[in-house]
């Protein structure tokens, strides 16, 4: 399928062999549905055009006004956005793995060379799992002068998701279309939100513990009680100081305002120019629960239940809130990070309502 090239930076930080992660990665996601020549170039080039229509569309629904063109729109395959989120995942980690590294010191090249593989193996199998089921991603973090992030558009999991769901296909890529284009919005028409999110993770770096064996021990118990049905978390949940709880309960209010926020612009827009978005929107919904006994165990290793429930919980947050103060007075959630949605507010929108606007 005909798709952009997603460069590796250089320079990425130590502890994990990246280059074997995207590797692993790439192998095991494999190349996604077949598909003729004709068929891939009319799917790349639609998505193109459907992230074009999709920026006034959102503009007008959401009254948010982004700069355009800004943040490049990448339609990929199933290896570049393994790239592309290994590019992303190593430029996040590496506070931790300097953090690490001054701790325990140098160690010898052949530990550290056999222990880089293995961390690359682990996160090389992660990639390749979820890169064979997302179908667009915003990246907020990708730095580049003159860009404000980057959208990434993953042309053959679209195309098989279409088909699973036996979906129009001009009406499920501008759907999907729909989605991405918000959060691009998001990020670039409130531009405090990308710094204010990577200062968070910075918070969570900086409550880890420096002791890597204690680090290693901790989360191979806690994997083993995911696995055995003892723990009901996830892999997130390593993150479990009482500092580390509160950052992410912050970011998990965020992240299901950013996401509830998204659904609702495609279903909102969606009437008006996709005939069949309610079709789409009832299988789409049924089809995140996951599948298989595999699938569900690793969806709730990787906290993708998790991300389910921010979908619907922020999405019902927005309705609640446009229903009672309307499309501006919800907008005063961008104003400033202190008028973003606790955890709690999602579950009661009426928490928030009061706060913001008394």
């Amino acid at each position: 399928m005909s798709h952009e090239r997603v460069g590796g930076p250089a320079g990425r930080p130590g502890m994990i062999d990246w280059d074997l992660a995207v590797k692993v990665g790439s192998r095991l996601v494999g190349e996604g549905p077949q598909v003729t020549r004709d068929e891939a170039v009319e799917a790349v080039e639609e998505l193109r055009a459907g992230a074009e229509r999709s920026t006034p569309l959102v503009r007008e629904y959401t009254r948010l006004v982004a700069s355009e063109r800004t943040a490049p729109v990448l339609v990929v395959d199933r290896p570049g956005w393994v790239q592309a989120n290994a590019d992303g995942f190593a430029a996040i980690v590496a506070p931790l793995i300097e953090k690490l590294q001054a701790k325990k010191g140098a160690p010898g090249p052949v530990a550290e060379a056999i222990g880089s593989r293995v961390t690359g193996v682990e996160l090389g199998a992660m990639l390749g799992f979820l890169g064979s089921k997302v179908l667009g991603q915003f990246d907020p973090f990708h730095d580049k002068p003159g860009e404000q992030g980057r959208m990434l558009l993953v042309a053959p999991n679209i195309v098989h998701t279409e088909r699973e769901l036996n979906a129009d296909p001009h009406d499920f890529r501008l759907w999907v279309c729909l989605h991405e284009e918000t959060h691009r919005v998001q990020f670039t028409a409130v531009p405090w939100m990308t710094d204010h999110l990577r200062s968070e993770m910075a918070n969570i770096i900086g409550a880890v513990p420096t002791d890597p064996a204690a680090l290693v021990a901790d989360a191979v118990r806690r994997i083993g009680d995911l696995v055995t049905g003892k723990s009901d978390g996830s892999l997130l949940d390593l993150f479990s100081s009482p500092e580390q709880k509160a950052v992410i309960e912050r970011v998990t209010g965020v992240m299901s305002l950013l996401e509830g926020h998204a659904d609702v612009v495609m279903d909102g827009v969606g009437p008006e120019i996709i005939p069949s978005v309610n079709d789409i929107r009832r299988k789409f919904t049924q089809r995140r629960k996951g599948v298989g006994g595999l699938d569900r165990l690793l969806r709730r290793l990787l906290g993708l239940d998790q991300k389910m429930a921010q979908y619907r919980d922020g999405a019902v947050f927005v309705r609640a809130a446009v229903d009672k103060v309307g499309m501006d007075g919800f907008n005063a959630v961008w104003a400033e990070p202190a008028n973003l949605p606790t955890k709690s507010e999602i579950l009661d929108p009426a928490l928030w309502i009061a706060r913001v606007h008394g």
